[in-house]
């Protein structure tokens, strides 16, 4: 039986590796201490493997083929797959067993995840991963929602997901700690004529309910308000996998901040987990 042994999310976006230089030093220095403590904690937990909750960006599928949720299986992940990033290319160790208990635990409680042993990950992995300091010393099982291509999964489905992954993860004897990491969002806008506007008033309201913990209004906000902070708030979605997964456990915020020059509210939170 594995326990989960800490639950975190954090926004992404490639602009901040790309062009740390477009916000005050004073914002980056603090956006960057922020993610250097996510990963310190994470690490203090000492976990086996940390599963890493993202999205793909119309990279590994496309419209011929756009699994609504997708498990990693592979041994190794090549990174990452945008040539423009401006991060080092690496191999990440992955737990393929992991990710196959994983989609079969997902298939035995009605859930009906794609699977992929060639994924080539993007700057949704790597970069909270470089930035936390974790990228490369933790074997990573990938687990990719659609949050790019209509239609979506609803905000329910993936608080849904997250139960699934909780029992999934305390079936499985082939590990004894495991890490949840969710990545994206929160208010964002791409390739729109919004880009660069970013929805403080949603993230905010968002950040709230997921701290309060009534599952319901936070899905009903997320719901009904998503489409008022751009298309890349479509993210959230990872934010309620995790949210899911820690089962009633306290969130806490670790740092918020909209950085228009970013183009993305830059959130990192935790949930308080029971010591392991």
């Amino acid at each position: 039986m594995a326990d989960i042994t800490g639950i975190f999310a954090a926004s992404h976006t490639p602009v901040m590796l790309n062009f740390p230089e477009a916000i005050p030093d004073a914002d980056r220095q603090s956006i960057f201490a922020a993610f250097q403590q996510l990963g310190r904690e994470l690490r203090e937990s000492k976990p086996d493997a940390v599963i890493v909750i993202s999205d793909d960006h119309v990279h590994n599928f496309f419209l011929d083929n756009f699994p609504a949720f997708c498990i990693g299986a592979a041994a190794t992940y090549a990174t990452p797959v945008e040539h423009w990033l401006k991060a080092d290319r690496q191999t990440l160790q992955g737990d393929a067993a992991l990710g196959a208990h994983l989609l079969g635990e997902a298939l035995q409680h009605d859930f009906d995840p794609s699977f992929s042993m060639e994924l080539t990950l993007d700057h949704g992995v790597l970069t909270p991963l470089h930035l936390a300091g974790l990228a490369g010393h933790v074997p990573v099982v990938p687990l990719l929602v659609n949050c790019v291509q209509p239609p979506l999964p609803t905000m329910r489905r993936a608080v849904q997901w997250g139960t699934m992954l909780r029992d999934a993860i305390a079936s499985y004897q082939g590990c004894k700690r495991v890490a949840i990491l969710a990545t994206g969002g929160i208010s964002h806008d791409i390739a729109t004529p919004r880009m660069g506007s970013v929805n403080e008033a949603f993230d905010r309201e968002f950040l709230r309910l997921l701290a309060a913990g009534d599952e319901a209004p936070l899905v009903r906000y997320a719901t009904g308000h998503v489409n008022e902070a751009g298309n890349g708030a479509e993210e959230i979605r990872t934010w309620l996998v995790a949210h899911g997964a820690a089962a009633g456990a306290v969130f806490e915020p670790i740092y918020y901040k909209a950085v228009s020059n970013w183009y993305t509210g830059i959130g990192l939170g935790r949930w308080r987990m029971a010591a392991n």
